[in-house]
């Protein structure tokens, strides 16, 4: 059981950057590949410490503006 711990992690940190690429134009942030690709891979730590990306996240999970 402890050795697919990491490996549901993964998944659940992967499905969040997939989920969040998806329904990106929803959200108020700009539209620029670089700025799209740091929000993505940081979304954990973002969703954590910062009120206003959680709710853009939120936006994006749900796929509609």
């Amino acid at each position: 059981m402890v050795k697919i711990i990491p490996f549901i992690v993964l998944a659940v940190y992967l499905a969040g950057i997939w989920k969040f690429i998806q329904g990106y134009n929803c959200t108020n942030f700009s539209r620029q590949l670089p700025t799209k690709l740091m929000l993505s891979l940081l979304w954990p730590i973002l969703v954590i410490v910062n009120g206003s990306y959680r709710q853009n996240f939120q936006k994006a999970l749900k796929g509609r503006e």
